[in-house]
């Protein structure tokens, strides 16, 4: 539909469906997906784009340009290799099965501890390095509890009806799949019973979706000793020394309340459920390795969770999991043959002058201090940009050697190698400088991100299209997509997580005291917009997605001032943009999912409650009190 079809009165009533609710009538999601839309069709094209490419490269038509798309090629040929998966059955699993089968005891496990995080299999714990939030220059050492079947603590709770539906799924699901690996119906039921005991006890003591999103109270030293101190069955100092090579004065502890816990829920009495979670852990990590029947088998909780009719089709399957471990390597690839430097350049200039728009604002903000002005604009100036794709990519992927189909490889192997050195790679930055320029987005992702830690901001090639960004769109609507995202990310810098990062990246509080208190003031206005709208038969959780809905609306505010800069803007163009690139049809699940764990506002309330906080929506399109899209002046929320 012609922006100019769509009518002001339908717009005054209801924005949302009246750009999008044509399309959604429309709009089919496919069997394999559980939305479809704006972002969902960049991705669809992508992948098809770069299926037909591979299977050229597989063929022989296109060579492969250096020696990490050489490796490349002999994955996806190995993935694709239908009838060798086939062949193989359950054979490639056992080895690790029998592995978590012969631990008789702790002290077993202990002995080979390090190896077992190399080798990618489960543990009731995590050890991860991430940049210290206090040092940012430099890479810590950082501890974290387990993950549980479900996708969130919320699902164990008994008033969840969620929880109790999906479980039997899970279960039914990890049951077969222990029996297609040669177990029997009576060990496989045993088993997974006694796994979830084990999940269970885990559930209480971890962090909820809402309680992770407060992002710095991750943030929880502590001294190795005291930590180790903390856990009686499992030797954390030989592990951590067999991981970064010594024993470190300090750990990072994310969930100290899981660690608190620890020997309540890891001891004699529950070695054997714990094994049996590993187990259970382990083939499901497996399943899109194996034959086409544990893929299926294998995903059917995904898609009972998420609403999707059907899995996708093997061949694309393969696809992903070939380009997913060879991520920034197709990434540099799709980004050079697809973006290219002068559309890198151009969008890069598009971001400075969102960044120049957005001091300009700083500099006139009303409620801010001088004091802490300052520092904002010092942090907006020290903001690192990234576009299209990255200047380099991670040499790590020098080191991914593959034994392809001609030296018998095969693909189980193949990928528990490269994860291997994936996992001794992270773990080998352990006190050393963080590199800033290493993406954590392939080019070929349909997103974009900010990084606290980092300061940086990243604009991957694949988001930089229509509807988002288009040398046939205007300027306005430009602005309205892609524009409104750039400066999404440059908000994150100072919501409610960012803005307690310094320039450098590190957790530091920069702000008086009286402009913390006003800033947090507005936050809690921001959730209080949101909390408790009705969506998809439950309500949206304010305080989960605060800080994408404090970047939504910096970041519409600040691209329409931007758009109103440009000598053919048009803020009708602007607004409607803003509308089709949150276009989504999803299924029931997906929505309900979602709501319960993702930071961001459901795409159509991002596009239709934002717009009420902004006085030229009212007077673009003549919106009255007693119109559907009307809000009281003293209800918008504006804080940047």
């Amino acid at each position: 539909m012609n922006n100019n079809e769509i009518s002001d009165s339908k717009i005054r009533d209801n924005f949302y469906d009246a750009v999008n609710g044509e399309w959604i009538k429309n709009a089919a999601i496919p069997s394999d997906h559980s939305s479809t839309g704006g972002f969902m069709d960049l991705v669809d094209n992508i992948d098809k784009t770069l299926m037909n490419d591979f299977e050229d490269i597989k063929s022989g038509k296109i060579k492969p340009q250096n020696n990490d798309m050489v490796e490349f090629k002999k994955l996806y040929e190995l993935a694709t290799d239908f009838d060798k998966r086939e062949q193989d059955g359950a054979k490639p699993v056992q080895p690790i099965l029998e592995k978590i089968e012969n631990i008789k005891s702790f002290d077993d496990l202990n002995k080979q501890l390090a190896n077992w995080t190399l080798d990618g299999l489960p543990l009731p714990f995590d050890f991860g390095i991430e940049a210290d939030m206090k040092n940012a220059k430099y890479n810590a050492l950082y501890a974290s509890g387990a993950g549980t079947f479900l996708p969130d603590k919320t699902y164990y709770d008994k008033e969840n009806p969620a929880g109790a539906k999906l479980m039997p799924v899970f279960k039914d699901m990890s049951k077969q799949l222990l029996v297609m690996a040669e177990y029997n119906e009576a060990q496989a039921k045993n088993i997974v019973d006694s796994a979830e005991e084990f999940d269970r006890l885990i559930a209480p003591n971890i962090k909820s979706a809402e309680e992770s999103a407060d992002f710095t109270k991750m943030y929880n030293p502590m001294s190795f000793d005291s930590l180790s101190n903390k856990v009686d069955k499992f030797d954390l100092n030989s592990y951590v020394k067999g991981l970064i090579g010594q024993i470190p004065d300090q750990v990072i502890v994310s969930e100290p309340e899981y660690f608190d816990a620890f020997n309540k829920i890891v001891n004699d009495d529950t070695f054997a459920m714990m094994k049996n979670w590993m187990l259970v852990k382990a083939i499901n990590a497996s399943t899109g390795l194996l034959t086409e029947e544990f893929r299926q088998v294998g995903g059917e909780f995904s898609r009972t969770l998420s609403g999707k009719k059907a899995s996708v089709k093997k061949e694309k399957a393969a696809y992903y999991l070939a380009s997913g471990t060879f991520d920034q390597v197709i990434g540099d690839y799709y980004g050079h043959k697809y973006f290219g430097e002068k559309a890198k350049q151009n969008v890069h200039d598009m971001v400075v002058k969102m960044i120049n728009v957005y001091e300009k604002r700083l500099s006139k903000n009303t409620w801010l201090s001088k004091d802490t002005k300052e520092m904002a604009i010092k942090k907006l100036n020290a903001l690192q940009i990234h576009v299209g794709y990255p200047d380099k990519i991670n040499p790590l992927f020098d080191t991914f050697k593959v034994n392809g189909k001609d030296e018998n490889g095969d693909l189980f192997t193949n990928i528990h190698n490269i994860g291997k050195l994936v996992i001794k790679h992270e773990f080998s930055k352990w006190n050393k400088p963080v590199d800033k320029s290493l993406w954590d987005m392939s080019a070929n992702t349909v997103n974009a991100y900010y990084s606290p830690l980092e300061n940086v901001i990243v604009f991957p090639a694949a988001i930089l299209q229509a509807p988002f960004y288009s040398l046939k769109q205007s300027s306005s609507e430009n602005f309205g997509g892609i524009g409104a995202v750039i400066a999404h990310e440059i908000s994150h810098a100072f919501d409610n997580n960012g803005c307690q990062f310094d320039e450098d990246g590190n957790l530091n509080n920069w702000w008086t005291k009286e402009d913390h208190e006003h800033f947090d003031k507005l936050a809690q206005s921001m959730i209080k917009e949101f909390n408790g709208i009705p969506f998809a038969g439950q309500k949206v959780n304010g305080k989960l997605t605060v800080s994408e809905n404090i970047a939504d609306g910096g970041g519409l505010s600040c691209a329409e001032e931007a758009a109103k800069g440009e000598e053919d803007c048009n803020l009708r163009d602007f607004f409607i943009n803003w509308a089709k690139i949150w276009r989504t049809k999803s299924t029931e699940q997906f929505k309900q999912l979602l709501l319960s764990i993702d930071v961001h506002a459901p795409s159509e309330l991002r596009a239709q409650v934002q717009v009420k906080n902004l006085a030229d929506f009212y007077t673009t399109f003549d919106v009255k009190p007693d119109d559907g899209m009307y809000m009281k002046p003293e209800d918008r929320v504006n804080i940047w």
